[in-house]
Formats: C-alpha cells, sequence, structure tokens
C-alpha cells in the first residue's frame, strides 16, 4: 500500500521547470516528465521505502544496487515521484536495467551528470518550492481582493460566485438543501457532475447528524468540492474544477465568509417583539395595542423597491436588502419585480446600490396602508427621476400650518370629479413639474395616456393646468388626502 504523502509545506514543483534549470544538466533518460515533487530525500539504502513519505525525488548514486527492478517497484510503492541517479563514482552510467525498470513501472528517472552535486539539486528544488509559494501567496491575495470587491458591488452573491469562478477556472454554484441552484457562475457542468455536486451539498448540510465543514470528491476529470455556508441557512457552495491547486482551498475559504455573511438573514433585537406584533395583527389585535411591540416610537415606514436595469430580485438578494435596511419583514412579487419592506422607525433609509426605492414618511400601525400607497408613489417618482431614493415626506412648512379640518373638506370637495387613477395621474404629473415623459415612466403608462388624463381632469375640474395658481392649489389639495 503506497504511502499518503502529507500535506507539503508549499505548492509542488513541477519535475519538467527542474529539468528547466540548465546549469544543473539533469536530463530525464525515463518515465513520464509529469511528475510534481513535494520533496527532496538523497538514500542509499538498498530499501528507502520506510523513510519515504511519498512525493519525493530520490537522490541516490546506486551504492548498494543490486535488483533494480525490486529497488524501483519499491519506490514506487511508497509514492516515490522521481528518482535522480548520479553518475560516478560508483557507476559511470546510468545501470541500462535500472532505466527498463523505471519505464516498465511509470517511474521518472533523471540523470545527474557528475559535476552536479546533490545539494544543488535540492537547493533548486527548494528555491522552485519558494517561488511556488510566493506566486500562490500573491494569488491569494488578488483572489481575496477580487472577492472583497465583489461583495460590495450591488449584486454581491452572483458577482462573488463569478469571480470564485474566475480564479479557480470552473463551476461556482450556491445550492439550498433539496439540491435547487440558487445562483451560479462558470460553464455549466455535465449532469452527472451537477448531480454528483448535489449529493455533497447533501453531505454538508446541517441535520440531525453533525455534517463535515467540507466535502470533496473526483468524477473523471473533474475535482468536486462543497462548502457549508453559517448563519443558519442550509446552503452549500460548490466548486467544479478541471485541477485542484494549493491555494483552492483557502480563496474557496474566502468566498465562504463572504457568502454566509450575505446570505444570512437579518436578526435585528427586537425581531422578537416584532414577530409577536405581526401574529397578533393577523389575529385580529387592535393595531393600537400592538404598537408598543414594534419598538422605537411604534412607527413604520414602507419601503418599495425595484432592482436596477431591470434584474429580477431572487430570495437571497431580497434577504440582503432587508438586512441592509434593518427589517427582516419583507414581501417579493412572484415575478421578482417590486419588492416591499417594513422598516421599524425609518429615520435612516438610505439608497441601496443596485435598487432603486421609494419610503413612505414614518407611519404609527394603523395607517400603514396610506404609507404602502406613499411609497409606491415615491418608488414611481425616483424611476421616472432616476434617482437612487425617493422619500414621501411628511406635509412640512406652509402646508402644514393649514387647519386640518378645513383644509381636508376643501380638498375632497375641490377633488370630488376625479376617479382615482386621475387623481393618482394628476398627482404624480404635478409631483413631476409637469413632465409628460417622466410621468409616464412613473406609472407605467404611454404618454399619450398621461397627455389624455391630464386633459380630463382639466376638463371634469374646469380649471386651467397651466395656470401656476390652479396646480399649486391642486397640489395642497392632493397633499391633504
Amino acid at each position: 500500500m503506497p504511502h499518503s504523502p502529507a500535506g507539503p509545506p508549499t505548492p509542488p514543483v513541477p519535475l519538467a521547470g527542474l529539468l528547466a534549470l540548465e546549469d544543473l544538466g539533469l536530463r530525464l533518460i525515463a518515465g513520464p516528465d509529469d511528475a510534481e515533487l513535494l520533496w527532496v530525500h538523497t538514500s542509499e539504502m538498498a530499501d528507502p521505502y520506510p523513510y519515504l513519505l511519498g512525493g519525493e525525488l530520490l537522490l541516490s548514486a546506486g551504492v548498494l544496487l543490486t535488483d533494480p527492478d525490486t529497488y524501483v517497484a519499491r519506490l514506487v510503492e511508497a509514492g516515490a515521484a522521481a528518482l535522480g541517479f548520479g553518475v560516478r563514482p560508483v557507476h559511470d552510467t546510468v545501470p541500462p536495467e535500472l532505466v527498463a525498470a523505471c519505464d516498465r513501472h511509470g517511474l521518472p528517472l533523471v540523470e545527474v551528470p557528475p559535476g552536479t552535486p546533490f545539494t544543488a539539486i535540492a537547493r533548486a528544488v527548494w528555491g522552485l518550492m519558494a517561488a511556488a509559494r510566493h506566486r500562490e501567496l500573491r494569488r491569494v491575495t488578488r483572489a481575496q481582493q477580487a472577492l472583497a470587491t465583489a461583495a460590495a458591488r450591488p449584486d454581491p452573491i452572483p458577482a462573488v460566485l463569478h469571480q470564485l469562478a474566475v480564479r479557480l477556472s470552473g463551476r461556482a454554484a450556491l445550492l439550498a438543501a433539496d439540491g435547487e441552484e440558487l445562483h451560479a457562475a462558470g460553464p455549466p457542468p455535465a449532469p452527472e457532475v451537477r448531480a454528483a455536486l448535489a449529493r455533497l451539498a447533501r453531505v454538508v448540510a446541517p441535520g440531525v447528524r453533525p455534517a463535515p465543514a467540507s466535502a470533496t470528491d473526483a468524477l473523471g476529470a473533474s475535482h468536486l468540492s462543497a462548502y457549508a455556508l453559517g448563519g443558519g441557512r442550509q446552503l452549500a457552495l460548490t466548486l467544479a474544477t478541471d485541477h485542484r491547486e494549493a491555494g483552492d482551498h483557502t480563496v474557496a475559504g474566502i468566498a465562504v465568509v463572504l457568502l454566509s455573511l450575505l446570505a444570512a438573514p437579518h436578526q435585528g433585537a427586537g425581531a422578537a417583539g416584532r414577530s409577536a406584533a405581526l401574529v397578533r395583527l393577523l389575529l385580529g389585535a387592535d393595531p393600537a395595542d400592538v404598537a408598543p411591540l414594534l419598538g422605537g416610537d411604534g412607527r413604520w415606514a414602507v419601503v418599495h423597491a425595484r432592482r436596477s436595469a431591470g434584474a429580477v430580485a431572487d430570495p437571497l438578494t431580497v434577504g440582503a436588502l432587508g438586512a441592509a435596511l434593518g427589517s427582516a419583514l419583507v414581501d417579493a412579487d412572484r415575478d421578482g419585480g417590486t419588492v416591499r419592506v417594513l422598516v421599524p422607525g425609518g429615520d435612516r433609509i438610505t439608497a441601496q446600490p443596485g435598487w432603486t426605492l421609494g419610503a413612505s414618511a414614518p407611519a404609527p400601525a394603523d395607517a400603514l396602508d396610506a404609507a404602502d400607497a406613499q411609497a409606491g408613489r415615491a418608488l414611481g417618482r425616483a424611476e421616472a427621476t432616476r434617482a437612487p431614493l425617493a422619500v414621501d415626506a411628511p406635509l412640512s412648512g406652509l402646508a402644514a400650518l393649514l387647519p386640518p379640518g378645513p383644509a381636508a373638506d376643501r380638498a375632497r370637495a375641490l377633488l370630488a370629479p376625479l376617479t382615482a387613477p386621475l387623481a393618482e395621474t394628476l398627482r404624480c404629473w404635478l409631483s413631476l413639474h409637469g413632465s409628460w415623459d417622466r410621468t409616464a415612466v412613473a406609472l407605467s403608462v404611454h404618454r399619450n395616456t398621461v397627455r389624455q388624463r391630464i386633459a380630463r381632469c382639466g376638463a371634469l375640474l374646469e380649471m386651467d393646468l397651466d395656470d401656476m395658481d390652479v396646480r399649486t392649489e391642486l397640489w395642497l389639495a392632493l397633499r391633504q388626502e
């Protein structure tokens, strides 16, 4: 049974790289040239098997060489990577029987010329290993920087997976516990590879039995691995690559940490209280009675959000938005179009990369339906003006000084001839300074439809909508609703 090589202190060195050093004068005279060296060892024992770890370039002058075939067979059994045979003073040439035995057993045989000391070969191997280690550290450092940058992008999870797939030259995917592929980057794998990755993901999935943090496998030429994500989510990062290098596990570990943070559900300090409030509301409790459980001043802001550039809002991205806004109460349309978030307090809503947001003013629990409408209008205005965030602010300034009772009565009387769609079109058109195109974008209708509706409003109200005094009065009336 061959030895299993212990983990090398540095990445392995290709034998071809050592042969390329012309000052050593080494020459491959038997066996393949694709060996990789983990160590260098010198021995003149007739059977060095007990002293080999595997992966060595064994250097020998053949002092006790009597049976080349048995000698080579034992080296192969021990897992030696190659044999370097020194010419002179013991042997004038490499014994032909040794050459034949190495060819027969597939062990690379390197001829070491008389002028090359074994110590020079060892020094050269250590030098190549140090250079390989430096390259590997630089590769891991660059990968870490690229992954961290990707995590700050508007689409952090797909961006991290893309960078991971590029850095490892393979396929990177995020799998749910049932094997569903939530996000992926890199060339699609063959069906059998995909099935093998799903099996690996189940191996690392948390369950009744303790699960390992990672698992590896191989299928043909594909190297497969799976890593469990933290944060209590039954998610796994899976990788399929055509080769595996020493630093790949480190790079994957960095990605696991980032993805765990990005995919982790938000758990605020008052999550339990807010959940209790939600349950009580669903069971029919009066909103005023559950308001104390909501935390803060018992007010909430409603946020409507849509992904920028028409991207679809998947569950993980939606959860990340909720976490960024400080709330676990998130609802998304089935088609991933509009996302609604209930934010406690609502005074610190900020723009989020990759999203367009519309937010209502903070409202008590019994006025969230009106706040929901405000957030929808604010989102339309944000999209129309290409702003990342629009907030439907409460009345302020001179408008706030109007007596609420008489002002509301006057507003209802003034706007009575308008249907709800007409009033909403008029409100949006006035808020966008009479811009036909922006109003069309905000309402998702054609600009001609906006023109027709505004003309209809003017006719029903019997007012000149080009008059600034009329526009001001109508705007104040609409704000009183």
